[in-house]
């Protein structure tokens, strides 16, 4: 009775994921971390201070 009283919640959460997965339009989480992940460094490289160059002395 255990088992069955611990998982449970896990069970449950599991179908209703596989619902609304199936039902409804749920984004691609990997496509959209991937996306911020590239946005993030465009915006690093265009807005970096210049590096300082050793030779302007």
């Amino acid at each position: 009775m255990g088992f069955i009283r611990s998982s449970f919640s896990f069970i449950v959460g599991t179908v209703f994921g596989i619902y609304v997965a199936q039902n409804y339009s749920v984004p691609n989480i990997r496509k959209l971390a991937n996306t911020g992940i590239l946005m993030a460094k465009h915006i690093e490289e265009n807005y970096r201070k210049p590096k300082k160059r050793e030779d302007d002395d």
